[in-house]
């Protein structure tokens, strides 16, 4: 009999760290690219405040512990524990109303005394798509209306707690992830177009219901020049960085939009602006790559998913941070109104980073957690 050379050695050789740890090395190695480029940027925007980037330093290593946790967890725990985790944040949303810190004209955040703080509504964008995953794929598909009213209630019920806070851009974004769950579903297509025509119907009932600055949001994008030095401050000089950059940039630090503090939350919202203006498009595009690819791993693996869960929770933490940077590019390009969504990975902030890079770990799982399917 014939005999494949070094077999006994080859099946007798341990599995890698990274294999043993439940980790992807593309995903992993794009992560890694994309935080490490994004302190760089971060340096700058700060004003080259070392203390400030090493903060950050410390976030995303917390971040990525706890991505490496929950890349541990088999899929299936997760689908058993989506209610418990959808009650308990919407129990803690509730608590912000009553309870919760103010900062900047928002009720938001909770705090653990002697701990840290946090914004619940930032753990919705996860127990969202894990609570709908986790419905839809016990049910047929694709859904029907009985299915779909209770997924609009499962929706509705953290969307308006969140908009009470007041907090419109993360409310949007609960809302698309939940979406993103029922089209990955299977909606038929003229289901999708009368939805949308019922959207389109109710933006006047939406405006009536904005606060105040957020109606002032909706006309400062419309039109910037009409309170230049006000409302519209903060889109014509992130316009101005990104043009001033030009194709090569001015030079990492020397960005004169951002180092002489005429762009405002440069090192948050806008942080995207400091990076055109001093590295220009090639940097910007550059950027692109890097997101692209990251959706492009996220989606592959959503389609090498083996159950119907998993597919609806990977496809849709694919989609919906490809939304994440949608929005804050386009909110900072001035296509879109400006709604507080920091830039994925690279804006300065903490809950933030943990909730992309837990749904990372998410997605992690679901592609090492695959059972080996025999052929015949």
């Amino acid at each position: 009999m014939r005999q494949m050379p070094d077999a006994e050695h080859h099946l007798s050789r341990r599995p890698g760290l990274i294999f043993r740890l439940h980790l992807d090395v593309w995903l992993l190695s794009i992560l890694l690219l994309l935080m490490a480029g994004g302190l760089f940027v971060l340096y700058s925007a700060s004003g080259a405040d070392l203390d400030e980037t090493l903060s950050q330093v410390y976030r995303l290593l917390f971040a990525m512990g706890v991505m490496v946790m929950l890349a541990q967890v088999h899929p299936r725990h997760y689908r058993r524990l989506a209610p418990f985790a959808y009650g308990v944040t919407v129990l803690m949303l509730i608590v912000v109303l009553i309870e919760g810190v103010h900062a900047k004209g928002a009720q938001r955040w909770l705090v653990i005394p002697g701990v840290f703080r946090f914004q619940p509504s930032e753990i919705m964008k996860l127990a969202m798509p894990l609570t709908l995953a986790a419905w839809l794929s016990g049910r047929p598909l694709p859904p029907r209306w009985k299915e779909l009213l209770s997924c609009a209630v499962i929706l509705a019920v953290p969307i308006l707690l969140i908009a009470k806070q007041p907090d419109l851009g993360t409310s949007l974004l609960v809302g698309a992830a939940g979406i993103f769950v029922v089209l990955l579903a299977g909606l038929s297509w003229r289901l999708v177009g009368f939805f949308s025509a019922l959207a389109m119907a109710g933006l006047p009932a939406l405006w009536m219901v904005m606060h105040d600055y957020q109606r002032n949001r909706v006309l400062t994008f419309l039109n910037p020049e009409r309170d230049p030095l006000g409302a519209g401050w903060n889109i014509i000089q992130s316009k101005t960085a990104i043009g001033s950059g030009g194709i090569y940039g001015k030079g990492w630090l020397h960005g004169t939009q951002s180092q002489l503090e005429f762009l405002p939350e440069r090192h948050t919202d806008f942080i995207i602006a400091v990076l055109g203006e001093e590295f220009g498009l090639i940097g910007m595009s550059i950027l692109m790559v890097v997101y692209l690819l990251l959706i492009w791993r996220g989606i592959q693996i959503a389609i090498n998913a083996q159950d119907t869960f998993s597919r609806l929770l990977a496809g849709t933490i694919s989609l919906t941070f490809f939304v994440y940077v949608f929005v804050n590019i386009g909110m900072v390009s001035g296509i879109l109104p400006v709604v507080g969504v920091p830039l994925p990975l690279v804006s300065y902030g903490g809950t933030s980073s943990v909730t992309l890079l837990a749904g990372f770990g998410i997605l992690m799982s679901i592609h090492t957690h695959r059972d080996l399917i025999k052929r015949a």
